[in-house]
């Protein structure tokens, strides 16, 4: 059976799927370090709020008890502080990506891979609308983190979807804002003019 041969979105290549998630790592790590700065006072007293439970959690385990009886509840601001603490990184990974999509169709990552992001009706920047549209599908499930974990198996999903996607390899967040993602050609800078070293008059 031949084949059918790959869609080329506006003569472009298509981003292979290893390009796109070591892009996306290459961003997380950006953001992880952002979040250090500006959410790690909140991340430590949410930590101190369970410190009790999990300290003795690990005596008990250490004396082979698996009860879990009489263990210290966390204190009363640990589910509050761990809004703030959503909230912000939330906030932040919208700050970072979308302003850049928006304008270019790449975040730091992606320039790093050299691929973007274009819509599929023109290769034309994505505006902010459709950048917003992009992301929030991949980001705004971060809230739900604090359901069960739920915002993360759905980012999960969206993450690998690319795999299963054929012919465009469009994850959720591309089919909902209706942008592809290609990579960007190669172009070698130009070679220096040679007219200071001709001679003047007509060139033989």
């Amino acid at each position: 059976m031949i084949r059918p041969p790959e869609p080329r979105p506006h003569g472009l290549r298509l981003a292979g799927y290893g390009r796109r998630l070591t892009a996306r790592l290459i961003d997380l790590a950006l953001l992880l370090a952002l979040n250090v700065v500006v959410n790690g006072w909140f991340v430590w007293r949410w930590a101190q709020e369970w410190a009790p439970y999990w300290q003795e959690l690990f005596r008990r385990a250490a004396r082979g008890d698996t009860s879990a009886e009489g263990l210290p509840l966390p204190g009363e601001q640990a589910g509050s502080l761990l809004v703030v603490i959503l909230l912000i990184a939330t906030a932040l990974w919208l700050a970072f990506e979308v302003p850049a999509m928006a304008a270019g169709g790449q975040t730091v990552g992606k320039r790093v891979m050299r691929i973007r992001a274009v819509p599929m009706a023109a290769d034309q920047p994505l505006g902010f609308g459709r950048a917003l549209s992009r992301w929030s599908t991949l980001g705004l499930p971060t809230l739900l983190w604090y359901c069960a974990g739920i915002g993360l198996v759905l980012q999960f999903v969206d993450a690998l979807s690319p795999l299963w996607d054929h012919p465009l390899r469009q994850a959720l967040h591309d089919k909902r804002a209706q942008t592809v993602v290609v990579e960007v050609p190669y172009r070698p800078a130009s070679a220096p003019s040679n007219d200071r070293d001709q001679p003047p008059g007509d060139t033989p």
